[in-house]
């Protein structure tokens, strides 16, 4: 016992200045265990307290999930109720929609066969109308052709000077002889000087004829174009400007003749942009040719000339059938008398035909009246026959008796006659 006593009080480790023995760490082991020991019944208690919970847990899940498959099966058979409903529906749904689509289609398939010939049938009209504009096309080619190759001839009269000479005068004949009856003109006539201008216009009442002269200053206009510096462009343009001059000259000298001709002549120039040209760049020439009493033309104004010579030519001639006017006026007004009486005659036979109508109305008016007398007679029973020896006459309100029944009551109905 001592020993063991000793064995215990040995020492077996020191901290610091405390020094422990053997049955100090013994007892100090002992507690530990013992410490352990309670530390794992707590925690086998805790376990199986934690088990248990779990389980009653895991039961009111089990439960829960035996009603939440028990609603979920309800559901899934309603569901499959009313999937099957739904299926009838789809079907029935799916049938009607068969159905009307077939019909829809059949209906256009009908109007895409009708929209196909109406497309046909506008395609063909549209081809049709094609080829006649093309041959229309064709047509006005043909056309231009023959108008480039008169295009072609004219700027060959053009280029040549004689030829060009008499397309101006052409042009101007045309004009007069369009605007100006027969025998109010002349061409190439001569003058009491020797001179023959290309044509002469005859005014009314004596007074003395309009010269009229076509120049053309081609040579020098094209230069005018052709002309590239400022030095031939100057050049050019008093090449031209000359030119005009020795034609307002000319006129001026040859075609002015006093108490032959008017007092002013005009000078043709057939091309409206010679003539555009002139009185925009050169108006110390057309000043020039005023002085002059030379009247420059276009076609235009050559025209609009011939128009007034014309009106004037009119109304001399009217004045010289004044008379005549006067004596149809008065044969006017003796028909339009004449006339008037006949219209006076035709209304009294009119008015004679209404009064005879009148009087037909008023006997027509008495027919009728007498006729719904005899739609008054009323009788008791069977029709009674008309006197066969002439009218008898009934007093209003009379009876008479039938011969064989002695029931008949005649009433009559009094008007005017």
């Amino acid at each position: 016992m001592n020993d063991m006593t000793t064995i215990l009080s040995q020492p077996i480790a020191r901290l610091g200045a405390s020094t422990i023995t053997l049955g100090q760490a013994l007892g100090f082991g002992a507690l530990l265990l013992v410490a352990l020991f309670i530390g794992l019944a707590v925690a086998l208690w805790r376990a199986g307290k934690a088990r248990a919970v779990a389980a009653a847990e895991a039961a009111d899940h089990a439960r829960d999930a035996e009603a939440r498959m028990a609603d979920i099966m309800q559901a899934q058979a309603e569901m499959q109720g009313r999937m099957g409903a739904i299926a009838e529906v789809f079907g029935a749904r799916q049938a009607e929609l068969t159905q009307s689509l077939g019909q829809r289609l059949d209906a256009m398939t009908g109007r895409l066969g009708q929209t196909m010939a109406e497309q046909t049938k506008s395609t063909h009209e549209s081809l049709a109308k094609l080829q006649e504009r093309l041959a229309v096309i064709d047509t006005a080619q043909g056309n231009i052709q023959s108008l480039a190759g008169q295009v072609v001839q004219l700027q060959a009269i053009l280029s040549n000077k004689q030829t060009r000479g008499a397309f101006g005068q052409s042009r101007m004949e045309a004009i007069v002889a369009d605007g100006l009856p027969h025998g109010a003109y002349e061409f190439q006539a001569s003058l009491s000087n020797g001179s023959r201008p290309d044509c002469l216009v005859r005014m009314p009442n004596g007074a003395p004829m309009l010269a009229i002269d076509a120049k053309f200053p081609l040579e020098a206009w094209n230069a005018i174009r052709a002309a590239e510096g400022e030095n031939m462009q100057k050049a050019a343009a008093q090449a031209f400007r000359r030119d005009i001059e020795v034609h307002i000259r000319d006129i001026a000298e040859k075609y002015l003749v006093q108490g032959e001709t008017q007092d002013t002549a005009f000078m043709f120039v057939p091309s409206e942009s010679v003539f555009a040209e002139i009185h925009e760049n050169f108006e110390a020439v057309v000043q020039k040719a005023h002085r002059a009493r030379v009247v420059i033309v276009s076609p235009s104004l050559l025209m609009l000339s011939i128009q007034v010579i014309q009106s004037i030519l009119k109304d001399a001639r009217m004045r010289e059938q004044a008379h005549l006017i006067q004596g149809e006026v008065i044969r006017l007004m003796e028909d339009v008398a004449r006339v008037d009486e006949r219209v006076r005659r035709l209304q009294t036979h009119f008015g004679q035909a209404t009064k005879d109508i009148d009087d037909i109305l008023v006997s027509t008016s008495k027919v009728t009246k007498r006729g719904q007398k005899i739609e008054a007679l009323e009788f008791a029973e069977g029709e009674a026959e008309p006197p066969r020896n002439g009218p008898a006459k009934v007093e209003a309100g009379a009876r008479v008796a039938d011969s064989k029944t002695g029931q008949l009551r005649l009433r009559v109905v009094e008007g005017d006659e």
